[in-house]
Formats: structure tokens, sequence, C-alpha cells
């Protein structure tokens, strides 16, 4: 079993952002996550909250071994093509180490305060899939041309092709069953839910995935897991939750702060990982 520790990237100044990626390196997560908004999500008034590719291409530089991602980076927010780039960008400086989580965005206010376009559910939706594929075409070295529901190519190509091969892998979450789902059989290589997945939810997902030949058994299932709690509590919930078929589980960064933490990497993790 994996896990990932999400550093909660919002009011706090970027060294502290630097010293928790830092630190979820040194006591043995797999991942550091970030989220990709610009401004906080919770609290009162004005606060610090950084890019969110532009603190992975930093944080690329600050760890050695680590994985690195955002849960998750919001369509809306950048062309696909430049986002593409991006991420050929973070791959090569961190030697191979980044995950690309993408969703289809949803915090309305922040997209109207700052500017930028907020479409419909659909559109938004249509967007994400025209990202998905813009990305793992570009990401194949090749000239690429694309009819896309929102964003064509036409005879585009970008070099280097990525460290990781044939791209880094690709995080998608939630189970909705008409759009969401069938772009994690085609695309996913991690899939996300935060409570974990219903027996209906697996079963539809093989079956989507024989559609289109692929084994579901190459896309891992990702639960969240909050580290609020004693030791007991939370082995016990982790073990349940790798029972159901759960290889990686995306830890909240808990009230008690760091001391929690590390009592979770000390006591518990080892364990689990067994």
């Amino acid at each position: 079993m994996e896990f990932g520790l999400d550093i909660a990237q919002q009011r706090m100044p970027f060294d502290e952002v630097v010293s928790r990626a830092r630190f979820a390196e040194d006591v043995g997560f797999t991942g550091v996550w970030g989220f990709d908004h610009f401004v906080p999500m919770y609290g009162e008034g004005p606060g610090e909250c950084f890019d969110g590719m532009t603190t992975l291409a930093a944080l690329s530089s600050a760890t050695t071994s680590i994985r690195l991602g955002l849960m998750v980076a919001g369509v809306t927010y950048r062309h696909p093509s430049v986002f593409a780039n991006q991420c050929l960008t973070i791959d090569h400086a961190s030697h191979g180490r980044l995950d690309i989580g993408l969703g289809n965005a949803w915090f309305e206010a922040e997209h109207r305060a700052l500017g930028i376009d907020f479409p419909s559910t659909g559109e938004r939706f249509d967007l994400l899939e025209d990202q998905l594929e813009i990305l793992t075409r570009l990401m194949s070295g090749e000239e690429v041309s694309y009819a896309g529901h929102r964003v064509s190519l036409s005879a585009a190509r970008m070099r280097p092709v990525p460290v990781q091969q044939p791209h880094p892998p690709i995080w998608i979450g939630g189970a909705g069953p008409k759009r969401t789902m069938p772009l994690v059989a085609r695309f996913a290589d991690h899939w996300h839910n935060f409570g974990g997945f219903s027996t209906e939810q697996i079963e539809q997902m093989a079956e989507l995935c024989e559609a289109i030949g692929r084994d579901p058994s190459e896309i891992m299932r990702v639960a969240s897991l909050s580290l609020d709690g004693s030791p007991a509590e939370i082995r016990e919930t982790a073990e349940s939750l790798r029972e159901s078929g759960i290889s990686y589980l995306y830890c909240g960064w808990p009230g008690a702060g760091r001391d929690q933490v590390e009592r979770f990497a000390t006591e518990v993790l080892p364990a689990l990982r067994t």
C-alpha cells in the first residue's frame, strides 16, 4: 500500500510549503500533494495561496525522491497545451517524479473573482476530455492534429518526450457514471474516490474497460484517509480500505499538525506496508 500526504498548501509562507514536502519525504510518504487554487479554501480573510504548478516545479528541486502532484489541477485554469508543457517541464525537473491529477474544476466564486471563464458543467467535462487527449498525444513527441470539443490542435509537437513513458501517471477523481468513469477507463492510471468504491462502481469500471480492451487492474484505486484520531482508529480504517481493494491512501493534513503526521508515520504506516 502507498501513501500520499496533502500538505494543505494555503495560509502559510512558501518556506513552510517546502518544509512540509521535505518532512513528508523524510518520514516515508510515497507522494506529496498540493492543490490548484489561487485563494484560500478555508478560514476568514485574505491569506497566502501559491500557484499549484509552479509550486510543484519548485518542490522538484527542493526534494529528491518523493512524488509530486496536485489533487487536482483544474482544466479551466490553463490552456491544455500550456498545461501539457508545464507537466513535461516538471517531469524533467523532478527526474520523473510527477503525478498528473486532473479535474473539471468547481470553485465558481474563485473564477468569477479573478476573471477566469467558468463554463457549464458539460462544457467543463468537454474541456477535461480535450485536456486528456491533448496531454497524452503531445507527450508522444509526435506531430498531433486534433479536432476537440473546445480546443483543437494543428500539426502540434512538443519535445523532449517525458522521462516517464508514455507519460506521467494520470489521476482522475470521482465516480460519475456518465462522464467521469468513462474518462477514467480511457485515460487514468489512478482512480480516486474519497470514501472508496462500491461493488457496483467497480463492476461498472470493469465493463467500461472491457469495452475498450483495457485490463481494469491497470487502474490503481485510491481513497482518502483522515489522520485525525488515534493511531488504532486510523489503522483500522486504513486496513478496511486495503481489504476493499484500495492500493493508495491520500492522507489529509490533520488539525493536530505535524506531530500527528509524524505519529502516524511512526506507529501506523510501517504496519500497513507489510
